[in-house]
């Protein structure tokens, strides 16, 4: 789930600042993003949510942050 990273990255937001925003641990952030572990449908809805993109964004099924395939 490259997206994960690269949309926290391309908006300059460090770990420690999603974690403190949506309570999901800076490690278990980090495992997302390194493909160690794979986020539960909660997670991935608070961070949809914090990012303002769609769940499909998020699971690299659309280049399109806003769409929803």
């Amino acid at each position: 789930m490259k997206n994960i990273k690269f949309i926290r990255v391309s908006r300059d937001i460090t770990q420690l600042k999603v974690q403190m925003d949506t309570g999901i641990s800076q490690s278990t952030i980090s495992k997302y993003e390194t493909g160690e572990s794979v986020p539960t449908v909660e997670n991935l809805m608070l961070l949809a949510d914090y990012y303002n993109v769609s769940l499909d964004y998020l699971m690299d099924r659309t280049k399109d942050p806003k769409q929803d395939d």
